[in-house]
């Protein structure tokens, strides 16, 4: 490989004056510089970018740490965050902590040794239970940036990326109750994670609000990483006869509970109306279409980013920034 050294020895000078040439530096005569660039073309000279990034402190890369490369929100978001990363100029290295504090360690004791300026990351459910995020405190006691998003910790003090969960369920328990609806129920399999429980206290506030419903709020919750979601909702619809309002805050049980309301013969959106949070991945799979509530993943990945890069170009900046993005209930045939 062709270097700086390389190039001043074939024309007698000294590396400084290459590197000065390279660079346009005034302190250069215009003839040094065409001939430096001359020979630095002629010999197919490339920059050492790992020598550059040591010099300079800074290695125009960013770390991605997500928990489950199969769920379509975390994918999309990865995309966007490339995509994103991308267009200002850095690279990714992605990492996954499939769910496990083990590996979420793992991976920011790996990156955090000079290979990355900063991490954008979700944090993983086994962290998010055990309330113990210790490790991502540690990353920025050494200052070095991290953007939360999604899944998010109230003992961590960084930049974060987030809907209005509660917001969001919120509004479409309120949306069922403008239908009419009398037994509204709620489905999760995210009921340990902050997101899952900002969604779920969103459709019991609204619940409580209304005040000509009587039933009480009904949380069903769905077990992970089985097949648990089939049995549940088919009791769901045993046990629970008079259920005519469905809200998903994942991103699979909406489409399951459709499924199986078919399967009973209700009527939609007649009898039953259901709202999920699923993505528009599964859309072109449920007929009737489902209404669901788009979180906007290429927006958050995107801000993402962008919090990250405004935190390494101001780095005296003590106040944390929280970013939420803005959601959209879409009424599509699975509700009136």
């Amino acid at each position: 490989m062709v270097t700086l050294k390389h190039l001043a020895e074939q024309l007698n000078v000294s590396i400084s004056t290459v590197s000065k040439a390279l660079h346009n530096s005034e302190e250069i005569s215009p003839d040094t510089i065409e001939r430096v660039k001359a020979l630095a073309k002629h010999l197919n000279y490339k920059p050492n970018k790992v020598a550059i990034s040591l010099k300079n402190s800074k290695t125009n890369t960013i770390g991605v740490i997500i928990p489950n490369i199969l769920n379509h929100f975390f994918a999309k978001a990865l995309l966007a965050i490339e995509k994103e990363a991308s267009k200002q100029g850095y690279n990714i290295i992605t990492c996954l902590s499939n769910e496990k504090k083990s590996k979420e360690i793992n991976s920011l004791q790996l990156l955090s040794n000079g290979s990355v300026d900063g991490f954008i990351m979700s944090i993983s459910e086994e962290s998010q239970i055990s309330n113990n995020v210790d490790h991502i405190n540690q990353i920025l006691s050494h200052n070095i940036p991290v953007v939360l998003f999604d899944r998010v910790s109230d003992n961590i003090d960084c930049d974060k990326v987030i809907i209005d969960d509660f917001g969001a369920a919120y509004e479409a328990t309120k949306h069922l109750l403008s239908e009419g609806r009398k037994h509204i129920v709620l489905l999760s399999d995210i009921h340990d994670l902050s997101v899952g429980k900002l969604r779920t206290n969103g459709y019991i506030e609204a619940l409580n609000d209304a005040s000509d419903y009587s039933n009480k709020p009904t949380v069903i919750s769905i077990k992970r990483g089985d097949d648990s979601a089939d049995a549940t909702i088919q009791d769901l619809f045993k046990n629970n006869p008079s259920v005519d309002g469905i809200i998903s805050i994942d991103n699979t049980s909406g489409v399951v509970a459709l499924q199986k309301a078919l399967k009973l013969n209700y009527n939609i959106p007649e009898d039953l109306s259901i709202i999920g949070f699923s993505d528009e991945n599964v859309l072109q799979f449920t007929d009737p279409k489902l209404s669901s509530i788009s979180q906007n993943t290429l927006d958050i990945g995107k801000a993402s980013v962008k919090l990250l890069l405004n935190r390494l170009n101001n780095k005296d900046q003590v106040k944390s920034t929280t970013k939420i993005i803005k959601t959209k209930l879409v009424l599509r045939e699975t509700t009136k």
